[in-house]
């Protein structure tokens, strides 16, 4: 876990990416659930948000952070930079399951820690394109050429009602049930980690998030704000402050990653 304050770091090879974390309890709740890691040799980024009693949501998000890490994160390694795309899903899937079981398994062994589980969002950089993978509501945002798209999309009570047509997008805003996820680690026995690849190229930049920052800023705030001529870490901050000022309702948590192009790049903002 990064916490709470940012770091940049720049990975190798044919496309360099840069990389800057954040995160922060917010201002209403006493202690963080969210997790996030990434391995900029790798290219690798992942980010859950915890869910559950006593400290269960903490235990959960670590858990899958530090499974998916060493499993996935082992395979990546010796796989390279250039492994085939549907291969790396796979490993993904795999080590999706591995860290769903264990999650399971835990909850039912501790009483406390019952009913305990975790959104996942992660992004696997390569040479040429990102693998992303979410389960819940966690999200990945892609800004390229002066657009911000969101390449996630929720699994959420709150998606399928809108997908439906029963709620609009403005009624969507106050909906008391925003925050109910439809899918989740270490909820039940077996989860699909839903993936999808993009391309990249130079200049590209990569928003994961927990739903801590997508409830509390904007999409069209977190444009303005990664279109500012700032370093990373400096994105990374503002993104988190400007949550907070907006109520920061809930753990806020953040991951950056720039396609810095063919040349190596040293970061900045260190």
């Amino acid at each position: 876990m990064v916490n709470p304050v940012a770091s940049e770091l720049s990975g190798t090879g044919p496309m360099t990416w840069d990389f800057a974390a954040l995160t922060d309890p917010g201002r209403v709740r006493a202690n963080n659930e969210d997790c996030i890691a990434f391995d900029a040799a790798l290219g690798l980024v992942l980010l859950a948000d915890g869910m559950g009693g006593y400290n269960g949501g903490e235990v959960a998000s670590g858990m899958a952070i530090a499974l998916l890490q060493a499993s996935f994160g082992r395979w990546l390694a010796h796989a390279g930079p250039h492994a085939n795309p549907k291969a790396v899903r796979r490993a993904l899937q795999m080590g999706t399951d591995e860290a769903n079981a264990a999650i399971l398994e835990a909850g039912i062994a501790n009483v406390q820690l019952q009913g305990m589980g975790t959104t996942l969002v992660l992004a696997a950089f390569g040479p040429e394109r990102a693998i992303v993978g979410h389960i819940g509501d966690s999200r990945c945002y892609r800004l390229r050429d002066g657009q911000l798209e969101l390449l996630t999309r929720d699994h959420s009570l709150l998606q399928e009602q809108l997908d439906a047509g029963a709620i609009t997008p403005e009624q969507a805003v106050q909906w008391p049930h925003r925050n109910l996820v439809t899918r989740a680690l270490g909820i039940e026995r077996h989860v699909e980690l839903e993936t999808h690849e993009h391309n990249a190229r130079g200049g590209d930049l990569f928003l994961l998030c927990s739903d801590g920052l997508s409830e509390m800023v904007s999409d069209a705030q977190i444009f303005t704000i990664l279109l500012q001529d700032i370093t990373l870490s400096e994105k990374a901050t503002l993104l988190v402050a400007t949550a907070n000022e907006n109520g920061g309702r809930d753990n806020i948590s953040v991951v950056l990653a720039r396609a810095a192009g063919n040349q190596m790049k040293r970061a900045s903002g260190l």
